[in-house]
């Protein structure tokens, strides 16, 4: 029997595994995505709108920089003293460079943080979300936004790989347009009713309120912007009589419970490999 000297062995005590936990939301919000016959009527709606507009994003294709010796640079400079006249050119070809009309480019809102910004502030007619947007959680709020401020919304397949080229841009998640659009009111009025109702839960008014509005109204010729201006204004009047009644109405109430979860950060206990130090180079 070997016998262990005291002071010679040490115990390990074991690490605690931190755990955080948290609620979550009991609801589940997904897209209603707009397929078949509908996303291509809303396709070529806009693809059209946007050829006859001529609206578009123009860039200069980035170059990568390389590391020039001594006889590049100097060569370089020789021939930058000869090559006056193109830096001219060039100049002038830069400020043709953006969009080719901003007034236009301002009816839009164009990117995810665009367009949350835009439902915040409650400018947008209408929102468009693609569905090749990778995770889903980057487009999944705006369901909600969308929801509380009365804008229809849905989910259109193949949304970025027709629009963005035709804007010159590489891709588009979300597209909104905004109340003052004048050059896509047509557009919107047509897209409107192609879009199906959100479903949010706590929200009693839906997407197909603005649907019923606007087969109604296009035949008195009334604008887009009316419309959202009458359900507001429904909806503040709802809120002034929830406001004024005591008592509530809880008949149609169905009580959720919430989720608990446990996160565990790093449950693999994958480790990051230590950083390289750059050599400095001797010169």
């Amino acid at each position: 029997m070997s016998v262990v000297q005291r002071g010679t062995a040490t115990l390990r005590k074991a690490k605690k595994i931190t755990v955080k936990t948290c609620l979550d939301n009991p609801f589940v919000f997904q897209w209603k995505t707009i397929d078949g016959e509908d996303m291509h009527f809303i396709l070529q709606t806009l693809e059209e709108r946007i050829k006859h507009i001529g609206l578009k994003k123009i860039e200069t294709p980035r170059k990568k920089k390389r590391s020039l010796t001594k006889n590049q640079t100097e060569r370089k400079c020789d021939a930058s003293t000869n090559e006056l006249p193109k830096e001219e050119e060039t100049e002038g070809h830069r400020q043709k460079l953006g969009w080719t009309d901003t007034s236009i480019r301002r009816q839009l809102a164009i990117g995810v943080n665009e367009v949350t910004k835009a439902l915040e502030k409650n400018e947008l007619l209408l929102l468009l979300v693609c569905k090749s947007a990778k995770p889903a959680m980057i487009t999944s709020h705006l369901i909600q936004l969308s929801a509380s401020r009365a804008t229809p919304a849905g989910q259109v397949p193949r949304l970025s790989e027709t629009l963005a080229p035709l804007l010159g841009l590489t891709s588009i998640l979300a597209l909104g347009f905004k109340k003052q659009s004048d050059k896509f009111t047509e557009a919107i009025e047509a897209i409107v009713p192609k879009i199906p109702a959100l479903e949010v839960p706590w929200f009693q008014y839906r997407s197909e309120e603005l649907v019923a509005y606007a087969h109604t109204d296009t035949s008195e010729n009334q604008e887009p912007e009316q419309l959202v201006e009458v359900l507001s204004n429904e909806l503040t009047s709802q809120k002034r009589k929830r406001t004024e009644s005591n008592q509530l109405d809880l008949s149609n109430v169905i009580l959720q419970p919430l989720k608990i979860k446990k996160l565990v950060p790093n449950p693999n206990k994958i480790k990051k490999p230590p950083r390289k130090k750059k050599k400095a180079f001797s010169a």
